[in-house]
């Protein structure tokens, strides 16, 4: 009885340090995704080069470098940084999240669970509550994490003073339109440190 207890009382010490272990993101193996509608029909996927995190008790932080959006198109690029992020004042913007790390830990390497997060994203110098919805968490090996949003995200540029940016682009582009709402997807890979 005593070497039962004693095991029980390992495995809940070794499922509480998973639980406060940090998690490190990936910019490698990660991604964050947006889609642009403009001129009516017309959707382009753009994408970030440029990603940092963690994951610690209770809490998740993705931070996104601004200046390092990637549309295909070079003066796209500079223009958005330029016109819409203003990235010379607001460099990055940074979703916070509140994650259930003990059920994190308890995930065995190729197990999925689902969990519905809540939190806030910061842009262009506002900080909006942000519904992430469903999310899956895959535990991929023991030291690493793949997070995924069951459905993208729509961010409306009028919540965060991007409107005007967004006016900007679409005349000297000389287009009829570009959305104010943009669908974001995440793809994300958390590394144990």
């Amino acid at each position: 009885m005593k070497y039962l207890h004693t095991a029980i009382a390992a495995l809940l010490l070794i499922s509480a340090n998973l639980a406060n272990a940090g998690w490190t993101l990936s910019n490698e193996l990660s991604s964050v995704t947006l889609v642009t509608t403009k001129a009516t029909h017309i959707a382009e996927v753009h994408h970030f080069k440029q990603l940092s995190g963690s994951v610690s008790p209770g809490k998740a932080k993705v931070v996104i470098d601004l200046a390092s959006i990637h549309t295909n198109i070079d003066i796209r690029d500079q223009r958005m940084r330029e016109m819409l992020f203003n990235t010379a004042t607001f460099a990055s913007a940074t979703i916070k999240a509140n994650v259930d790390t003990q059920a994190l830990a308890s995930l065995k390497v190729g197990e999925q669970l689902t969990q519905n997060l809540t939190g806030s994203l910061s842009l262009h110098g506002k900080t909006q509550d942000l519904d992430l919805g469903p999310v899956s968490i895959v535990r991929l090996t023991e030291g690493r994490l793949l997070v995924n949003n069951q459905r993208p995200i729509l961010v409306n540029a009028g919540s965060f003073d991007l409107a005007a940016g967004v006016e900007k682009l679409r005349t000297v582009a000389g287009l009829p339109s570009i959305s104010n709402a943009v669908p974001v997807s995440f793809h994300l890979i958390f590394e144990k440190k």
